[in-house]
């Protein structure tokens, strides 16, 4: 067998287990292989199509990130009718918050997946669901809104939406604190300073003040994460003075 005959037997194989992977995820099979493999592709690979427009999986995030968020409100205005825009809108919030999709693509094991130039161990939490968005605008491409809404109610509504649970679940702690601060108008401050000391990451340490008294500390490899983490500590320090009523 040629070197040139190897590698076309190499690809097949790779694309069919891919498609059996693919298959087992979604439970039915795909009409465009090719959509999938795109949802899956990291624009590390600097891959694009014959009008130079770049292959990969973040156009496709953007579709299903909108797909969830009518699928999920859809339901919502069903499940709750006496819920007002503005609880709708939290409620929803929580259901796609970034750190709910990345739970949700981590429990598929998209990560496997990807084709990417970097080692996977390299990549953020938020790969998970920037994956898990784009499988769903793929499915919405491929097989129209029914099979997408059947997807969602499958993988995220059915297994993890109860309304009771999520009316007391905090999305941020950090919007909590500050909208608590400014109800009861009392003065607040996050002292943010670099700290990488020993490590080889980047990372920053944050002081939460209320009143000019430092409620919590936490150090983190990005601001926004040392800013949440401190707010939560804060939050537990304070819980008997903090309604989660309050929760955004």
């Amino acid at each position: 067998m040629s070197y040139i005959s190897n590698i076309f037997n190499s690809r097949a194989k790779g694309n069919e287990n891919f498609f059996m992977e693919i298959t087992k995820i979604l439970s039915f099979k795909p009409k465009q292989i090719k959509v999938y493999q795109t949802a899956f592709t990291h624009r590390s690979m600097n891959i694009k199509n014959s009008k130079g427009h770049a292959i990969n999986y973040e156009r496709l995030e953007f579709l299903g990130d909108a797909m969830l968020s009518a699928v999920i409100a859809h339901h919502l205005y069903i499940e709750v009718p006496s819920g007002d825009e503005g609880y709708l809108t939290k409620m929803r919030s929580k259901i796609v918050s970034r750190e709910h999709l990345n739970e949700l693509g981590r429990e598929l094991e998209l990560i496997k997946l990807v084709e990417s130039k970097i080692p996977k161990g390299q990549f953020g939490d938020n790969i998970h669901g920037n994956l898990f968005e784009a499988l769903v605008g793929a499915i919405f491409l491929d097989k129209g809104y029914k099979y997408c809404e059947k997807f969602i109610y499958k993988r995220v509504i059915t297994p993890h939406v109860d309304i009771e649970t999520l009316e007391g679940k905090v999305i941020s702690y950090k919007s909590l604190l500050i909208e608590w601060c400014q109800k009861e108008k009392k003065n607040f401050n996050y002292d943010v300073y670099e700290d990488t000391g020993n490590d080889n990451i980047r990372h920053f340490s944050v002081k939460l003040s209320i009143e000019k008294k430092v409620i919590s500390k936490a150090r983190a490899t990005s601001k926004k994460k040392a800013e949440e983490k401190a707010s939560k500590r804060a939050f537990f320090a304070l819980q008997k003075q903090i309604p989660r009523g309050t929760s955004v």
